[in-house]
């Protein structure tokens, strides 16, 4: 058994961050001993390494706990997607190392505004490995195959109004790196569907306020919660930018018919309203 400063001198990870993961239930001692200090066998410094895995890749500690506490996981299932992370982040920094050579070669033409070839390649890598195996078989089929769907996606991306697209996106995020990093390490499937439940709440709750007025405390309360969850879910830095964005699709014709089938007519305009209305007066 080891005390939590020879786990702190091991690991190189600080005792305060070591009572931090305690305290938030991810990472908790085997024992004390009767002066209440935390004692850690073998396997909890084998849990350690596992949680430090995911932390090389800036996964938030609330989705780090969640997988590790998912019953449908056992520790091989773990360490292979684990395995799999590495391997991605290895093929991204030799395709970066590429695209550093063929600058130094003086071979590089494509100018992007926001992402080069390898950003935007690592995109589509990220892209595909976290979609649905179906999704993914079906719209490679589209394409003719996946070499033609990359392709087909990075002419797409590289395009001067997606280039826009992506800068605003950028912002949103709080920086390119910021951006990236999401789409490298997007929530997990169970974390994903506890969110859209939560949405789903949310939604249910603003609609029951509609009487209220979109510029009333009731329902600024529930757009407050609702831009907090998003900001959550898209590990945004701000949300303001993706909120007034979301309150113009409502007005999105199929997107109006969808929110109005699901939530009462006149729905999707009252939401769009309240969003806006909300954020508009916060950012006066």
């Amino acid at each position: 058994m080891r005390t939590v400063k020879e786990v702190s001198k091991l690991t190189g990870i600080s005792v305060r961050t070591l009572h931090y993961y305690d305290e938030i239930g991810l990472f908790r001692p085997t024992d004390k001993n009767e002066a209440g200090y935390r004692l850690y066998d073998d396997k909890a410094l084998e849990t350690l390494q596992q949680i430090l895995f995911f932390r090389e890749f800036d996964i938030p500690l609330k989705e780090i706990k969640a997988v590790m506490e998912n019953p449908a996981l056992d520790r091989n299932q773990i360490l292979q997607m684990q395995r799999k992370m590495l391997v991605t982040k290895k093929e991204r920094l030799e395709r970066l190392i590429a695209s550093i050579d063929d600058i130094l070669k003086g071979e590089n033409q494509m100018d992007f505004a926001i992402f080069n070839k390898a950003e935007i390649e690592e995109m589509f890598q990220a892209m595909t490995e976290h979609m649905p195996d179906e999704l993914k078989k079906t719209a490679a089929e589209e394409f003719g195959g996946m070499e033609e769907w990359k392709k087909h996606y990075i002419e797409t991306v590289s395009s001067e109004e997606m280039q826009k697209r992506y800068a605003k996106m950028v912002e949103w995020y709080g920086g390119k790196e910021a951006y990236l990093s999401a789409t490298r390490n997007p929530i997990s499937k169970e974390v994903a569907e506890s969110y859209n439940k939560r949405m789903d709440a949310i939604l249910q709750k603003l609609i029951a306020r509609k009487d209220y007025g979109p510029d009333s405390f009731e329902v600024k309360e529930v757009i407050g919660e609702y831009g907090f969850v998003l900001k959550q879910i898209c590990q945004l830095k701000e949300e303001a930018g993706m909120m007034l964005a979301l309150a113009a699709s409502y007005r999105n014709e199929r997107i109006r018919t969808l929110t109005d089938e699901k939530y009462g007519s006149g729905a999707a305009e009252f939401f769009a309203d309240a969003i806006e209305t909300f954020y508009k007066i916060s950012n006066l």
